[in-house]
């Protein structure tokens, strides 16, 4: 269901690490619904940029860093509207034919709305095309498995709009080039297969190519590689992309807002987002606008604020600890869990490994998680790297089933920090050692210059015999050093010739007085 107008919206741009914010307004601009406020550029060609666009018309209080609710957990710079309630939007592009335009150009269209992943991993949708563009894409899965407890957001977007994710998924079909089009949906979500399965019947009399595999209800069915496997039998290899095997997946609420974007002209100002918990009197799903506070959407749910405990993001196996309920709602927050005490309670004392096994057996990408954890404990990182550390998807399921309570995917997400430090600090010495031994270079090459000056010097030494006025006639400072060394020189020479006479002087009165005795 939508949901009323906030007063004030924090809206994600992005952080500065992550790239170049070009901002298109400023505090005490007056702006519009639709109206792009700002971008993210994060590439140096310019590809891959993310625009932000105002969900809602007001103005322009303050810009700001901020923390959003995402899988960042570092704050970001927003742009906080104070809204005006009237919602005065600018006028829509008119709907245009998909179907008469290019691949290009359904990409920079996808790419203008400032669509991303909206799964989790918040990867704009228009590159993750581009990155595929020279394969040959033979499937396109539209992900709307999602088997995590709490989140339900993907289901009920089906059930309400099945007919826009279903022309979402062709677009993008287009855009790719891709043969062939599945919906992946979990088989315990009826409601929603009978949505999709009508909406497929209604297009394919049109045109409509796509085609609906039901999955097993089992976690955690919903990650990228795991769905690849179980739709088309492919087991993507450790360090590979999908495309590189013909397969490009996109969520199904990603898939909808492109049907916004071509279909409507909208750009991606919402997302559906589950909000549930025990703290929670009337747990829904609300069509979000981004940059609404976590605050807000839990008083429209009636948030009973003796019994929250914790507010997590995401769903109770992979959701992380909010550090405030004035956190953001961005492109990726699927999931706001109000959990009371008595929910997701903290784990018992943590004790020793009993190298059970059954971390191993539970884990869905067939590491060894008791020898990740032993190398992370020594900082091994060679070991790590070599037994698969980046291929964990931190789904939880060797926490869960751990009965001595080790919290191992927080261990290996510190290890996963703790690698990728060390590789940006070996990118950063490789560039200063590179500007280094430049400077070095530059050094020796002015050093190898100065014999070749002084070689045409010559040819005005009677200026500088003439005495010091001569040196300082010359213009050329080199030319000048070179004097004064020569003249140095002279001065060295007639100081030791003084030295040799007087020498030479006193050894001679004294062979003399030798004579003479």
């Amino acid at each position: 269901m939508p949901m009323p107008i906030p007063p004030q919206l924090q809206i994600p741009v992005g952080a500065t690490e992550n790239g170049t914010i070009t901002l298109d307004v400023a505090a005490g601009d007056h702006v519009h619904k639709y109206q792009k406020l700002a971008q993210l550029q994060m590439s140096a060609q310019g590809r891959t940029c993310i625009p932000v666009h105002a969900p809602t018309s007001g103005i322009v209080s303050a810009i700001e860093e901020a923390y959003v609710a995402d899988h960042s957990q570092q704050k970001q710079v927003c742009i906080v509207l104070t809204t005006d309630g009237l919602d005065t939007p600018l006028p829509l592009e008119p709907p245009v034919d998909y179907k008469q335009l290019t691949c290009e150009e359904l990409v920079t269209a996808i790419r203008r709305a400032g669509i991303v992943g909206m799964g989790g991993a918040g990867f704009p949708a228009a590159d993750k095309i581009d990155a595929a563009a020279h394969q040959a894409v033979d499937l396109l899965i539209i992900n709307a498995a999602e088997c995590e407890p709490y989140i339900s957001a993907d289901e009920a977007l089906i059930r309400e709009r099945a007919e826009g994710v279903v022309t979402g998924a062709e677009i993008l079909q287009r855009a790719s080039s891709a043969r062939r089009c599945v919906i992946a949906i979990e088989s315990s979500k009826p409601d929603a297969i009978q949505a999709l399965e009508q909406a497929i019947e209604a297009q394919s009399h049109i045109s409509g190519s796509c085609e609906l595999i039901l999955v097993a209800s089992k976690y955690p069915a919903g990650s990228e590689k795991q769905l690849i496997q179980s739709v088309s039998g492919i087991e993507i290899p450790s360090g590979q992309l999908p495309a590189q095997h013909g397969v490009l997946v996109h969520n199904v609420g990603s898939s909808y807002a492109v049907f916004q974007a071509l279909a409507q002209g909208k750009p991606c100002i919402s997302r559906i987002t589950t909000l549930s918990g025990q703290a929670l009197k009337t747990p829904k799903n609300f069509e979000a606008l981004i940059g609404c506070s976590v605050e807000f959407l839990f008083d429209i749910c009636g948030i009973d604020k003796s019994l929250s405990h914790k507010t997590v993001l995401g769903g109770s196996l992979m959701g992380l600890q909010l550090p405030s309920d004035n956190a953001a709602v961005g492109k990726t927050t699927n999931c706001l869990i109000a959990a009371g005490s008595a929910e997701l309670a903290p784990s018992a004392d943590i004790q020793a490994c009993i190298r059970c096994g059954f971390c191993a057996d539970a884990c869905p990408v067939r590491l060894l998680p008791q020898q990740l954890l032993a190398f992370s404990k020594t900082a091994n990182n060679s070991q790590l790297l070599k037994h698969g550390l980046m291929d964990c998807i931190e789904c939880g399921a060797c926490d869960y089933v751990c009965p001595s309570h080790i919290p191992l995917v927080s261990i290996y997400k510190d290890s996963k920090a703790a690698i990728e430090a060390r590789q940006i600090n070996h990118e950063r010495s490789e560039v200063w050692q590179q500007r280094f031994q430049y400077h070095q270079y530059r050094i020796k090459k002015e050093k190898d210059r100065a014999p070749t000056r002084t070689k045409a010097v010559p040819a005005k030494k009677p200026v500088a015999e003439s005495g010091e006025a001569g040196v300082s006639v010359s213009s050329n400072g080199d030319e000048q050093e070179f004097f004064s060394k020569e003249k140095a020189s002279r001065e060295i020479a007639a100081a030791v010739a003084r030295v040799k006479a007087r020498r030479a002087g006193s050894k001679t009165a004294t062979s003399e007085q030798d004579k003479s005795k």
